[in-house]
């Protein structure tokens, strides 16, 4: 029972805070502008700092983790790899595949997933690790498959690898991280004022973020493809958890870096999937259904695999 608990209060308080912003949204507390206001402001302000923050006052030079970053990365693209030639084999839609691919794969590591590290543990943990490890791969082959794929015959040319690599060189997220491990290994002081508000900038994150990822959740034609949404929410939620969080165990991750890992594997497909979706040709309604769903049920998956890690002594 105490695992169970502990696994509920891991999770659902994160998923009340994004119900509120959905409710908010509907009795016009707020709108979509605020929604694409705020979601803006948490990615390039907010969560820069609050991941500075935390490397800033670690020991990040004794935190660093090889096999942990590399272990990331492999999985990632792994997981790409493999998503990439079973869909060439099973799916007939040309025009979805590349949809399919990236929403399969791409998880909400940096709002969603830090939340739940914030929740746990008050602090980001080893999440800024895993950052480092996926999401540059995440954008790298995103523009890969849905470039490839792209509806009318599409090609990845120069110009768009140079345009992903300059944006992640100059991901506010990836530069937060850069600058607050630069910060510890320099021992750099952080005076009181300065201290202060970075604090308080980094407190607004997560609940501003998560209510602006409710108040995004738009229902409609979403769900028209039921069978292929299906599918890749399962991958999303349950499939690769079930491959690689015990391949993580025997390699011998556990507690924070094992948190880290599931929310990498098992997290909610990113809203950032949707927008690229819609920048590149395609009609956005597949990737916008897996966003909603994956969101909403991760609720129950998420607990069921921290109750199965604290049960095991894991987390």
């Amino acid at each position: 029972m105490d695992s169970f608990l502990y696994s509920i209060n891991a999770t659902v308080p994160i998923f009340l805070v994004m119900i509120v912003g959905w409710v908010i949204k509907q009795i016009g507390v707020i709108d979509d502008h605020f929604a694409n206001v705020a979601n803006k402001y948490v990615f390039k302000v907010a969560l820069p700092v609050l991941l500075f923050r935390d490397l800033a006052a670690a020991d990040f030079k004794s935190q660093f983790d090889v096999k942990f970053v590399l272990y990331c990365m492999i999985v990632t693209t792994i997981m790409f790899s493999g998503i990439w030639i079973c869909t060439e084999i099973f799916m007939k839609d040309d025009t979805q595949k590349g949809a399919f691919v990236q929403a399969s794969f791409r998880s909400s590591a940096a709002i969603l997933g830090m939340a739940f590290i914030q929740n746990m543990y008050q602090s980001t943990g080893m999440a800024p690790l895993m950052i480092i490890g996926s999401v540059p791969l995440y954008n790298v082959m995103a523009v890969i498959t849905l470039s490839l794929f792209a509806p009318g015959g599409g090609k990845l040319d120069t110009a768009k690898l140079i345009r992903t690599l300059k944006g992640i060189a100059t991901n506010p997220i990836i530069l937060g991280i850069l600058t607050g491990m630069v910060w510890s290994l320099l021992h750099l002081p952080m005076p009181t004022i300065l201290n202060t508000a970075v604090d308080n900038l980094g407190k607004t994150a997560t609940p501003l973020g998560l209510m602006a990822m409710g108040g995004a959740l738009k229902f409609g034609k979403a769900f028209a493809r039921p069978k292929p949404l299906i599918a890749c929410s399962f991958l999303k939620l349950v499939g690769y958890e079930a491959v690689f969080l015990p391949l993580a165990v025997l390699l011998g991750f556990s507690h924070d870096m094992l948190v880290a890992i599931i929310i990498m594997l098992g997290s909610a497909t990113t809203v950032s999937c949707y927008i690229m979706a819609k920048n590149m040709d395609y009609d956005g309604d597949f990737t916008s259904g897996v966003v909603m769903t994956t969101t909403l049920l991760s609720s129950f998956t998420m607990t069921i695999w921290l109750y199965i890690c604290k049960s095991l002594g894991l987390i």
